[in-house]
């Protein structure tokens, strides 16, 4: 080594070494070393040499067709030490760490064939596990956090309910009461991009953004779940909460760096636009392309409909429709098409699911509580195909899973079918629209199934003018139609408002046929709107620039011993009574409460300008609050579950109503009597301000006179007297002279 000065000196080896792990670690480098990119996957067959090509095949295609696109160069088998066999395992290089992720979720436990399954490991967690302590370590216990309780909403003490609006971008969750009761539950700027949704049972509320779609719940609104959908436009959830589907006008796209998981996209969804969701898990089940559900006649640009996917009542299948070809049912949650084959169906159009009454959960719940189990009652749904060639119209009903036909129905003549459905799944009604031999006019009939009945029969209820509305009346046996013959009803100009009749049916057991109750005519309503209760109705004109009519009308009006379905009155219609009238003006939505008591009607931004907000009313179509709000969208009541009470116990409660209702009296006259209380004293302060202020002004009108000298108080003070001369004519008498000359 060189020193200063021109000297030299050296270093014996034996001297201590200079110590750089400072500078090392300084700057020391990290080398990837790779093992995050693969994955080992056990339970292989043990081959030769001549097997190795197929086994390789075979991997690669499974793995690709599972959304982990792999080649069989990527691909290492170890041999034992000899050479001759396969050590039934190998390695498989993904290319990053997420494809590895991704991998190991897709694959693990999937089928290789009859006996093996593959079972995928990161090697990375295999070489984590080998070096494990020996010596067990017990790991420090958590500190339970108890969840929120989702429907905790349902144990308010007052019974109220609540309703969701949406502003601007302000989102607010209300309680409804009474007037003292009514207050803001939750609010938050900016909780979604596009609007709100409730669940069916009112256990979420789902909020749209560009990301995709977010669930809240409990009493503190916390984020329950999330769904990764990139401009998402539309959601639907099944009819138990258990699943959601999405949509989206944009196909999905997966770009490289997007994270890997069973909650993600994978390159096999690219170019779909329907995705299915498991509620809990957050797993993404199954996508479906847009194409799928056009059929045959892909050049007719048609309007999606929406929902695309359509539910059983008890969330077990989702089926759709391939217009012209066949209905695809799916089962849950495999997702997997039911018997690996669709319903072909030529010239199939629409269809609907039987939905689910009260009388078959009980059937559900016996049958599932008994020792010997039951025959649980099949899924039924409902489709029609138009006339083809020489074959009528037809309107067919279907037992699922055993694809029984259980009645069939033959139509003539036909331009269109709509299928509705009682919520009870009683009946079935086809609203079926005939045109002439000529092809010039178009009349409606109603064609009715009642599906608890032996061999289905049907009643048709045939109509002269055009139907535009049809409503089942819950849990009842009634129904209501609006119908027209205004010439301007296939093209309404601006300012035209189509006239229109509102007829109520029900069925007459004594007959066996619908009878028609009563008949509303010259009216412009074109919305019907039941109580979920049954019973009271509404019937509205809605999304029209010169009418806002609502009318409130009551079918049982004077009938106080309805119990269950029987009405006793003297006269068919002679119950029908109207209650009330109102008008919102520029009205675009109108929906009950669950209870039955309150109905509200908004006027949305979405639709025009003028006057938005929203106005609650009672059933009797009095009004309880109006609030007129500029850029308001949206007013949605937060469904309720069905009740836990059994049959008996809603007895009990109708039998001893009158004792329970002596509690809310009492309420409502302590209620009353705290607001006269606080109107009392509300009266008795401005009386007090108002003696404050005329004391006050005699004070200062006194001291004004003081400063003047006038008497106040007995006391005499000087002032400048003033003498007035006063000047009085007084005629005394009046005679009249007359002159001669």
């Amino acid at each position: 080594m060189a020193v200063p000065n021109g000297s030299s000196t050296s270093y014996d080896d034996n001297d201590a070494e200079i110590d750089y792990s400072d500078i090392e670690e300084k700057y020391r480098v990290d080398f990837d070393d790779g093992f995050d990119n693969v994955i080992v996957v056990d339970d292989l067959p043990i081959i030769d040499e001549s097997k190795l090509d197929l086994l390789l095949q075979k991997i690669a295609k499974d793995f690709t067709r599972k959304g982990a696109p792999i080649k069989k160069e990527d691909i290492f088998v170890p041999w034992d030490n000899a050479g001759d066999k396969s050590k039934g395992y190998a390695f498989i290089d993904l290319g990053n760490p997420d494809a590895a992720a991704f991998a190991v979720t897709a694959m693990h436990g999937h089928r290789f064939d009859s006996r093996r399954q593959f079972k995928v490991n990161r090697f990375t967690d295999i070489e984590q596990y080998a070096n494990l302590e020996e010596s067990y370590i017990e790991p420090q216990p958590e500190t339970y956090q108890p969840k929120e309780h989702l429907r905790a909403f349902l144990a308010d003490p007052q019974g109220r309910d609540q309703y969701v609006t949406f502003r601007g971008d302000d989102v607010e969750i209300h309680w409804h009461g009474k007037p003292s009761q009514c207050e803001i539950a939750y609010s938050k700027k900016g909780w979604t991009d596009l609007y709100v949704s409730w669940s069916p049972l009112g256990t979420y509320v789902a909020t749209l953004f560009r990301q995709g779609v977010r669930l809240f719940g409990g009493p503190s609104w916390e984020p329950q779940q999330r769904f990764a959908h990139p401009l998402v436009k539309l959601i639907d959830f099944s009819p138990c909460e258990q699943y959601l589907v999405t949509w989206s006008h944009d196909p999905i796209s997966v770009p490289p760096n997007l994270p890997q998981g069973p909650e993600y996209f994978s390159p096999e969804d690219e170019g779909n636009n329907i995705a299915v969701w498991d509620i809990k898990s957050g797993h993404l089940l199954r996508t479906f392309p847009t194409s799928a559900f056009e059929g045959e006649d892909t050049t007719a640009k048609k309007q999606m409909q929406w929902p695309a996917l359509k539910w059983s009542a008890d969330d077990k299948f989702v089926a759709r429709v391939t217009a012209g070809q066949h209905i695809s049912v799916y089962e849950l949650p495999s997702m997997g098409l039911h018997n690996k084959k669709s319903l072909k169906i030529e010239g199939v159009v629409d269809f609907e699911w039987c939905p689910h009454g009260e009388k078959d959960r009980e059937e559900a719940e016996k049958a599932g509580g008994s020792a010997k189990p039951k025959k649980v009652k099949e899924n039924m749904l409902a489709y029609w195909t138009p006339e083809v060639a020489n074959q009528p119209a037809r309107v067919t009903l279907l037992n699922f899973p055993s694809r029984t036909v259980l009645r069939q129905k033959n139509l003539f003549n036909v331009s269109d079918c709509k299928l509705f459905w009682q919520n009870q799944g009683d009946f079935l009604c086809v609203k079926v629209d005939r045109h002439t031999k000529t092809k010039k006019s178009i009349f409606c009939n109603l064609e009715i199934f009642r599906v608890r009945e032996k061999d289905y029969p049907v009643e048709v209820v045939e109509l002269k003018d055009t139907v535009t509305d049809f409503s089942w009346e819950p849990k009842g046996e009634r129904f209501a139609i609006v119908s027209s013959n205004d010439p301007n009803l296939g093209n309404p100009g601006p300012g035209i408002t189509i006239k229109t009749d509102i007829s109520f049916f029900q069925l007459d057991r004594s007959k066996n046929d619908f009878k028609l109750l009563h008949t509303l005519t010259s009216r412009t309503s074109n919305t019907i709107r039941w109580s979920p209760r049954g019973r009271h109705v509404v019937l509205a004109t809605v999304g029209s620039s010169s009418k806002s009519e609502l009318e409130f009308w009551d079918l049982d009006f004077g009938s106080e011993d309805r119990r269950e379905g029987q009405v006793v009155k003297e006269e068919w219609g002679s119950g029908i009574q109207q209650l009330g009238s109102a008008d919102h003006y520029g009205v675009t939505d109108v929906e009950w409460d669950p209870s039955g008591r309150y109905l509200a009607t908004s006027a949305s931004a979405w639709r025009h300008t003028l006057e938005n907000g929203y106005a609650i009313w009672d059933f009797r179509g009095q009004e309880v609050q109006k609030h007129i709000l500029d850029r308001f969208k949206q007013f949605i009541w937060r469904p309720r579950p069905r009740t836990l009470l059994t049959k008996e116990h809603q007895r009990q409660i109708r039998r001893n109503l009158r004792e329970f209702s002596r509690a809310f009296d009492e309420e409502d006259a302590a209620e009353e009597s705290n607001v006269s209380a606080e109107l009392i004293a509300h009266r008795k302060r401005l009386v007090d301000e108002w003696n404050a202020w005329r004391a006050h002004c005699k004070k200062a009108i006194a001291d004004e006179k003081r400063t003047r000298g006038q008497k106040v108080n007995g006391e005499l003070h000087e002032e400048e007297k003033e003498e007035i001369e006063e000047w009085i004519d007084e005629v005394i008498e009046q005679i009249e002279e007359e002159v001669i000359e």
